[in-house]
């Protein structure tokens, strides 16, 4: 007879729910060769601006699109710009299972408002600003106001912003961000999971801000010693920290 034993049984996995960046492409126009143009074209001054990143493709503004959409062609032309088309929503029932059959995952619909996610919208949505790198290894440095529907992204770097980043407009960085003005748009530090990233501003009234993943939004109200005052955000744990400097 087998032995027994009152020990647990170690499983391979454990499952957990996760966090992590997605990009998602809004389509106005399903035209893989237009697709492929206004990618080009947006990131002519951003070579290499993508790296495998997740892909979500939104088809909201396509929902009544009376034709057919050729998912693998547009799969195909995400793919040749270093980024990785896993899902799509906001399509017509048959929209959505021409999707599944090309291999995509379906994901809920985005949420009413543009502050409650944390995605990148481009394409038609958002425009790429230049990365401008300065003395100092590492640091990506603004000095121009960045509008609304702006964004900007150091790559492997700490940014720094001189000016004031709008609502509407969007920071990102994979090391620490510095907004020396009022920060009233979304801030996304540790882009690429470094949980030591920090968020520093001179007047913080974000849209959301984020730390490797974990994020806030301004559904939450913040504390009166940080609302529109000198403040940083940081991790403790998996809890977003926000503080007065």
């Amino acid at each position: 007879m087998a032995p027994t034993t009152t020990a647990h049984t170690r499983t391979s996995l454990e499952l957990k729910s996760a966090s992590l960046p997605v990009l998602a492409v809004v389509l106005k126009n399903p035209d893989p060769a237009q697709l492929a143009g206004d990618l080009a074209e947006r990131l002519a001054d951003a070579p290499g601006f993508f790296d495998q990143d997740a892909v979500l493709i939104d088809l909201a503004p396509l929902r009544e699109w009376p034709e057919a959409i050729d998912f693998p062609a547009l799969c195909a032309v995400l793919r040749s710009h270093a980024t990785l088309p896993v899902a799509v929503r906001g399509g017509s029932p048959e929209q959505m299972a021409a999707a599944v059959g090309a291999g995509l995952a379906v994901a809920p619909d985005a949420a009413p408002a543009r502050s409650e996610t944390a995605a990148r919208e481009v394409v038609q949505e958002i425009e790429v600003v230049r990365e401008v790198p300065v003395a100092g290894p590492g640091t990506v440095v603004i000095d121009k106001p960045l509008r609304s529907g702006q964004q900007v992204y150091a790559r492997g770097a700490d940014l720094v912003v001189l000016a004031v980043v709008s609502f509407g407009a969007e920071v990102i960085a994979d090391g620490n961000i510095h907004v020396y003005a009022p920060l009233r748009g979304r801030a996304i530090a540790g882009a690429r999971g470094n949980t030591a990233a920090r968020i520093f501003t001179t007047c913080l009234e974000p849209q959301l801000v984020s730390i490797a993943g974990i994020y806030r939004t301004t559904e939450t109200a913040l504390p009166a010693d940080v609302l529109g005052k000198p403040a940083q955000v940081r991790l403790e744990g998996e809890k977003l920290l926000i503080e007065p400097l």
